[in-house]
């Protein structure tokens, strides 16, 4: 099946910076695709582009088999919410999710029916004859999807459109973003510095750096199975423990960490010698008391000896701070209750598979 968007070998070049370089990637009709990547990643740059507010300095912009990249926004089968909503402050809700059919000459009475719609659709049905200025900023954020999907566009594009909302509200909006591009079918691009929100709502990530997509896939792939030091990183908590490559092969890679030999797994080998890093997330760690116990290595696992150095109270679970041997810091996740405090020696065990080896 033919991709919805396709970017060609898409490049953004201000001055002698680079913000886009050589980016090809293929979005699907339906899916959910969210750039996700630091400031200055590129990932708003990419953004503008396919919408046509940027002009790419290189390559071209695909959308159904054909170019876009010379049409101007307006004549695009696209529409985009940014952070900040421009609601017209004079208008009603109504009004302002009317205001673009009613630009292109839609008829009164198909324009009234289609903002009636959309208004039930984003569950403010009650709330259009309100103006902005009485609405909360969830509500607000709710009027701009509402004005831009009304439009029935192919494509949505999102340019982190909740990072004005306060934490509570903004975990809502993802999940509402969610069911609307589900119930919808239209293709949703997403923009986010926000790692919680990608894994939240994604079909796929691009994450992205120095203009470049270092991964793409989905949530999962991502968070359990990073191709390189930064993604691993970059998605969620874990722990990277640097070491020596000693041996590697059949998926498997074993590195020598401080006096230690660690086996983790990798979906490319490794050269013996190299510098690798070993990525283990806290919650696949198991926190044992180490008083009386012999070695923590087992035939199908990984064992470390280490001090507590510090816990910190998370609710169901205390985030356990401890420093190997080697100098290295690692952090597991132990229950309430546990018989730890700091200076208290442990044993910390993971299982081969959920330790992942990463180059730089």
């Amino acid at each position: 099946m033919a991709p919805l968007l396709e970017l060609r070998r898409l490049s953004k070049r201000f001055g002698t910076f680079a913000a886009v370089d050589d980016l090809s990637l293929e979005i699907g009709s339906g899916e959910f695709l969210t750039f996700l990547g630091a400031s200055g990643s590129g990932k708003t740059t990419t953004l503008r582009m396919i919408a046509g507010f940027e002009s790419p300095t290189a390559g071209e912009i695909f959308m159904g088999g054909g170019s876009i990249t010379a049409l101007p926004p307006f004549k695009r089968d696209i529409n985009t919410v940014f952070q900040h909503y421009a609601l017209f402050p004079h208008m009603s809700v109504r009004e302002n999710i009317g205001y673009g059919l009613r630009m292109r000459g839609v008829p009164a009475a198909e324009r009234s029916t289609r903002v009636t719609h959309a208004l039930h659709m984003v569950q403010l049905a009650e709330l259009g004859d309100r103006s902005p200025r009485q609405l909360s900023g969830g509500q607000q954020q709710r009027v701009a999807l509402a004005r831009a999907l009304v439009n029935r566009p192919r494509v949505l594009l999102l340019d982190e459109p909740l990072g004005a909302l306060d934490l509570k509200l903004r975990k809502e909006m993802q999940l509402e973003l969610k069911r609307l591009q589900t119930q919808l079918g239209i293709t949703f691009v997403y923009v986010t510095h926000d790692q919680e929100e990608a894994l939240t709502m994604s079909d796929r990530i691009a994450l992205m750096r120095q203009g470049r997509i270092e991964q793409l896939g989905t949530p999962q792939d991502l968070y359990d199975r990073p191709r390189s030091r930064y993604v691993a990183d970059f998605i969620g908590d874990t722990n990277l423990l640097s070491g020596t490559v000693v041996e590697s092969g059949e998926g498997r890679v074993s590195l020598l960490i401080g006096d230690v030999r660690l086996i983790g797994v990798s979906d490319a080998p490794l050269e013996p010698g190299a510098e690798a890093w070993l990525s283990v997330r806290p919650e696949a760690i198991r926190v044992a008391n180490a008083a009386g116990a012999g070695s923590p290595h087992t035939a199908d696992g990984n064992g470390l000896n280490a001090k507590v150095s510090e816990l910190v109270y998370a609710g169901s679970t205390v985030r356990l701070h401890a420093v190997l041997p080697s100098g290295q810091r690692l952090v597991a996740y132990a229950q309430v209750g546990a018989s730890l405090e700091p200076g208290v020696e442990v044993q910390l065990t993971w299982p081969i598979e959920r330790g992942r080896c990463v180059a730089e």
